[in-house]
């Protein structure tokens, strides 16, 4: 049997399991720890604790559920890779968010930028990935010729990649990240290759050394990118692209997000805040810029569809040499009722506690800011709602779930005033 569910005899401190091996089940809710390695499918139950001790399957045709406050342990010798070939439900809650990590003894700073162990990898039979309420934390390792994801063709299959915390690549699939934290890895966060998509109420954190974006959507996507706070990625918050000649086409509709701080440590072309290119149909919509690098920023050799949107974004800079990086240019995008001054310091969206002079190239993330808007931020009316999101109607799981993009709002960024 390939895979192994161990069952508890004492508490979690103790050192001895008694343990039975099981065959791959499609429902199984006994609450107990366990550890996994090869093929699983089933369920991980409710407050449980799973050791991955080496490469993890879902095979097609077979689901794995995890429910809430379930920890994902990561061997960081082995440094697992989680391949999707099924389904894959994460269902957290916000006072029980599930758990990929490791252990906190190698949460050091020296360790900051993740690399130990792989990722969430889902093949193109993948139909659907569900992760809500979850935190994906200190992976991203680099590939070998012994990988199973390069073995099996899967993500760039090649040796030397660093991996992201999710691949996704099933242009008939739906993916649905809402309510995540992914931070600490060593490049992308994401790279999306196809499906119908929707990204809200993230944070993305602590990420890339010296490339990574923290959402990179491919040909194939149609999705909806809404309130999620990015703060300091290495490259961009978002690359928007149509390479790679699948269908549809990409179009994808990006509002009420929050970028803070992106693009300053890989200052190239393509770093900065929104990178678009290669006929990608992008809509952004209310989003608020924070000292980032550039603003909208377009591959003039290969530019984006000419029906992609720009409207009412919002431009903050702290210093004279932020306030120049996104002033429009051939290459610099500004659109429709955009805010964009010209004067560092001008259009303060004033965050209820961030500190303005924060270093740009300063990775480390702080869970005290809060990046919410006083009462009398300028920001507070200066969005639109009168556009159409692809997912509005809503995306039906084959698990009953319906997942909707939600509503924008009037507010600029992520985040309106605290209730």
């Amino acid at each position: 049997m390939k895979f192994k569910q161990i069952l508890v005899a004492c508490s979690l401190s103790a050192l001895f399991f008694s343990a039975c091996e099981k065959a791959n089940i499609d429902v199984d809710t006994t609450p107990v720890n366990g550890s996994a390695i090869g093929e699983v499918s089933g369920v991980w139950a409710k407050g449980s604790t799973q050791v991955i001790k080496g490469d993890i399957v879902i095979p097609e045709g077979k689901t794995l559920t995890i429910e809430e406050g379930v920890t994902v342990l990561m061997d960081t010798i082995a440094k697992p890779e989680i391949i999707v070939k099924g389904n894959l439900y994460a269902l957290g809650t916000a006072q029980n968010p599930i758990k990929f990590t490791v252990n906190d003894f190698y949460k050091t700073d020296e360790k900051k930028f993740g690399k130990l162990w792989g990722g969430i990898l889902a093949g193109p039979t993948c139909a659907e990935l569900v992760l809500d309420h979850t935190i994906i934390e200190y992976g991203g390792s680099t590939t070998s010729d012994a990988s199973t994801s390069v073995k099996q063709g899967l993500y760039k299959a090649v040796a030397g990649e660093n991996l992201p915390a999710l691949w996704f690549s099933n242009v008939n699939g739906k993916l649905i990240v809402q309510n995540s934290i992914i931070r600490n890895f060593q490049e992308d966060c994401t790279y999306i290759e196809g499906g119908k998509i929707i990204f809200a109420n993230n944070v993305f954190y602590t990420t890339g050394v010296t490339g990574g974006e923290a959402m990179n959507f491919k040909s194939g996507c149609l999705a909806d990118v809404a309130y999620n706070l990015v703060y300091s990625t290495n490259t961009n918050a978002l690359k928007l692209s149509n390479s790679g000649d699948r269908n549809p086409q990409a179009y994808i509709i990006v509002y009420n997000n929050t970028m803070v701080n992106t693009g300053w440590r890989r200052p190239t072309a393509k770093g900065g805040s929104v990178w678009v290119e290669a006929t990608v149909r992008a809509d952004l919509y209310n989003n608020l810029f924070a000292n980032t690098r550039f603003g909208i920023k377009r591959d003039t050799k290969k530019p984006e569809d000419s029906r992609s949107k720009y409207s009412n974004n919002w431009y903050y800079g702290f210093d004279q040499v932020t306030v120049n990086q996104f002033q429009p240019t051939s290459e610099i995008v500004a659109g429709v009722n955009d805010v964009i001054g010209k004067t560092a310091g001008e259009n303060d969206p004033k965050f209820v506690n961030y500190p303005l002079n924060t270093p740009v190239n300063n990775p480390s993330y702080n869970t005290a800011w809060d990046f919410h808007l006083q009462g009398n931020s300028p920001a507070l009316n200066k969005g639109i709602t009168t556009f159409t999101r692809h997912h509005k109607n809503g995306l039906i799981m084959a698990n009953g779930l319906t997942y909707v993009s939600p509503e924008p709002a009037l507010f600029v960024g992520a985040y309106g005033t605290k209730l």
